[in-house]
């Protein structure tokens, strides 16, 4: 008997609003290699957590939030990082569109490899793909060395593919004062969009917030960014003038 493709899942969220078009089921899945200073989810970093689903069970209880979605709704994929879990999307996403449901991958392009046995699940994976919410947390590689403990090589390599391919995205940066929210980078990350084409279907700036700041006082875990407040609204604006956010709405 075949082995069940087990996915491990930290939580879901049956109405998202903020997750791609429409209203979204999100389930967030378990495991992240990235360790942003901004990140405020830490307590979806450990790969051994999560409750364990299989891809019909997922989908099954999507199923039973059809009828919000309207015309745009769907499942979106996020986490963690969901890419850790390849295969168990490859599975849901098959499934799902079976059932003609709208798609989607939340992810920062962190685990992206040409190598095997990763792309070619990747590439198959696309098929079934509506949609990717491209995470680029920081254009400068030195700074997104330093405040997520690892490279964009690889990361800014998935969305350059993507384009490629013409797989739509939606590009999310989140804006931190005196780390992603330089103007000397912004325009930076702005003409590496462009540079995506028409496969980029909306730019998103995420203003940095403290909602998740309790968490790693219960996890144990240091806080980098002690003493750093959210955005102004000036700074937000700029970072949508510079991003030309305005050009996909």
């Amino acid at each position: 008997m075949a082995e069940k493709n087990i996915g491990y899942v930290h939580s879901i969220e049956t109405f998202g609003s903020v997750d791609g078009p429409g209203i979204r089921f999100v389930i967030f899945m378990q495991g992240c290699r990235l360790r942003c200073a901004f990140c405020h989810n830490p307590d979806t970093w450990n790969m051994g957590g999560g409750t364990p689903y299989s891809p019909q069970e997922i989908l099954d209880m999507a199923l039973d939030y059809r009828a919000y979605w309207g015309d745009e709704g769907g499942i979106t994929i996020s986490g963690g990082e969901p890419l850790l879990q390849i295969d168990f999307i490859l599975e849901l996403f098959k499934l799902a569109k079976e059932a003609d449901v709208h798609t989607a991958i939340d992810s920062c392009g962190g685990p992206f490899t040409r190598e095997e046995p990763f792309f070619t699940v990747y590439d198959e994976l696309l098929q079934y793909t509506d949609l990717v919410l491209m995470d680029i947390k920081h254009i400068n590689n030195e700074f997104h060395k330093k405040y997520t403990m690892a490279e964009n090589t690889n990361i800014l390599e998935m969305a350059r593919d993507l384009s490629q391919r013409k797989i739509p995205m939606w590009v999310r940066h989140v804006l931190v004062p005196e780390h992603s929210d330089f103007d000397k980078d912004l325009e930076a990350l702005s003409e590496f969009i462009q540079s995506l084409g028409s496969a980029v279907e909306n730019v998103e700036v995420l203003p940095y917030h403290k909602l998740g700041v309790y968490k790693y006082e219960e996890l144990g875990i240091p806080y980098r960014l002690e003493g750093i407040d959210t955005p102004t609204t000036a700074r937000v604006e700029n970072a949508n003038r510079i991003l030309k956010t305005d050009l996909y709405k």
